[in-house]
């Protein structure tokens, strides 16, 4: 299957599209179900502090995946382009939408200027770990986190 990846929100001044924003929170939620009940507001307040939003899509438009992520530059990296969010959705997962994802992101990090993708993930996701792996990613750091 052929996945389409779309552009939900932007670097400023792209603003969300209302309705693929409320056809991706199904899926986004798989990953981060914590999220507040106004999925909507939450991501402006994303958006709004430099996170986009991409989808993959089937031909019926139906939202197969979502990345969440944000572009920067800070001392380590040069330009930075992280990935906040990677999900697809539980039934199209090794159908080749988180690679179709990947492929956007790394495209539009070249086009920015940044030498490649980061990402963290939680200990416990171990599929998606297979996943990163086979994609060509590597461990290269620790994330320390405290608490308060």
């Amino acid at each position: 299957m052929t996945w389409q990846v779309a552009l939900v929100a932007g670097a400023a001044p792209i603003p969300a599209e209302p309705a693929l924003l409320a056809r991706a929170e199904p899926v986004h939620r798989q990953l981060r179900p914590h999220l507040a009940d106004d999925y909507a507001a939450t991501m402006a307040g994303i958006f709004a502090d430099g996170g986009e939003m991409i989808v993959a899509m089937n031909s019926a438009g139906d939202v197969a995946g979502v990345a969440v992520y944000r572009c920067f530059r800070n001392t380590f990296s040069g330009v930075r382009f992280y990935v906040d969010d990677l999900v697809v959705d539980v039934s199209q997962r090794s159908s080749g939408v988180g690679k179709a994802m990947l492929a956007w992101m790394r495209q539009e990090a070249a086009r920015r200027g940044a030498n490649g993708l980061q990402l963290e993930s939680g200990t416990q996701r171990t599929q998606a770990h297979k996943f990163y792996f086979r994609e060509g990613f590597v461990i290269n750091a620790f994330s320390f986190k405290q608490d308060f």
